[in-house]
């Protein structure tokens, strides 16, 4: 072996050498296997599990507009002070926005499914006609706590609506449908729901009210309800006892699927009212309680939903009581592009009893008549 050769050899190896150890500078380890989320189908489309857990959860809510004008119902228009005259005031738009947040869990149990539902929303929003014309700025009106409850198997507890209004359903599809009440709503609730099969189901709910119809005793006010529900639609029947009062109200209600287009609601509401004496704005002397909230012994409510299209639709309501306070309500909703619905609707209310300013003639001779109107935009998600 010469000299040529060995140099040559040894420049080999050191390159075969130098090449290995830059080939291990640059080997990356292997990436540890990533957990993704994983589907949950069992509660219906949403769900995904929680890493880590059984549990599904599903996030959901939406944000809406709302622009509203005219003298009628909870969303009319708003006064104003006039900023150049000063003691004047004027008409002006009473707008909101919102931002709702939802969420859903369910988990199966060896004491069946358990669940929960949580609703919070976010307004800024001016005034509503009903408060000083001094005092309209736009703001932000605080958040809520609309819903809060936990249920296993068929025991609720929690914040929720009452059954009074949830089970046997709200007053259609319009925006506006407590032109005349059918009841009232926030309530904290310990409820149990039965589903006996072959389409009849029941609920029994101890409620406690709120506001000024919050219970002043241990006794709770109390809910029952039955229903009965088939293709052609559903017969339901609650009724409540006011234990602030010891008045009892009930409700009945029959829906009709006409056809996949349409569909019609007819609900009858009759109610005690001997000892009922709760202020309201417009009834100050009282007449309504936590349920009865409409005038008199006795209500109707009646409308349906006409479904031009898979994205238009038409709502009604017409609603009466024993006080002679009529409200019609109707809205056209277009649903612009999947998720996004756009809905104008305009509002009517005669009023009976207690119309008068000063409350001092009691009678339905003379009647006021408002008008009023909204268009919404909402995006849920």
């Amino acid at each position: 072996m010469n000299i040529k050769s060995l140099l040559l050899g040894s420049a080999a190896a050191l390159l075969a050498v130098s090449g290995a150890r830059a080939a291990d500078a640059v080997v990356v380890a292997e990436p540890e296997p990533a957990e993704y989320v994983k589907i949950c189908d069992v509660y219906g489309a949403g769900y995904f599990y929680i890493p880590g857990t059984e549990t599904c959860l599903r996030i959901g809510g939406y944000v809406r507009y709302d622009i509203s004008g005219g003298d009628v119902g909870s969303f009319d228009g708003a006064r104003s002070a006039d900023h150049m005259d000063v003691g004047e005031s004027n008409d002006t738009w009473r707008k909101k926005a919102r931002f709702t947040l939802k969420t859903w869990t369910g988990q199966e149990t060896e004491l069946g499914t358990l669940k929960t539902y949580t609703e919070t929303r976010f307004n800024f929003q001016n005034h509503n006609a009903d408060t000083s014309p001094d005092i309209n700025e736009a703001e932000n009106s605080g958040a809520s706590l609309n819903f809060a409850w936990i249920q296993l198997g068929g025991l609720r507890v929690g914040k929720d609506e009452s059954a009074f209004d949830t089970f046997i359903g709200y007053a259609g599809n319009v925006i506006q449908d407590t032109l005349v009440p059918y009841g009232d709503f926030d309530t904290n609730v310990i409820q149990y729901y039965f589903d006996a099969g072959n389409g009849f189901s029941a609920v029994v709910s101890l409620e406690e009210g709120e506001g000024v119809n919050t219970i002043d005793s241990y006794v709770p006010n109390v809910v029952g309800g039955v229903k009965y529900t088939q293709g052609w639609g559903a017969i339901t029947g609650v009724i409540a006892y006011d234990s602030n009062y010891e008045e009892v109200a009930g409700k009945v209600r029959l829906d009709v699927n006409v056809s996949d287009a349409v569909q019609l609601w007819v609900m009858g509401g009759y109610g005690t009212d001997d000892n009922l004496s709760d202020p309201t704005l417009n009834f100050p002397a009282g007449g309504r309680g936590y349920f009865k909230q409409w005038g008199g012994n006795w209500a109707v409510w009646g409308g349906g939903t006409y479904k031009f299209n898979e994205k238009t639709s038409f709502n009604a309501q017409i609603s009466y009581d024993d006080w002679k306070n009529l409200g019609v309500a109707a809205n056209i909703a277009y649903d612009i592009v999947p998720g996004m619905t756009i809905t104008a609707e305009v509002d009517y209310l005669n009023a009976g009893k207690f119309d008068d300013a000063d409350f001092s003639n009691w009678t339905v001779a003379d009647k006021k008549s408002s008008v009023g109107g909204l268009l919404r935009f909402q995006r849920s998600f």
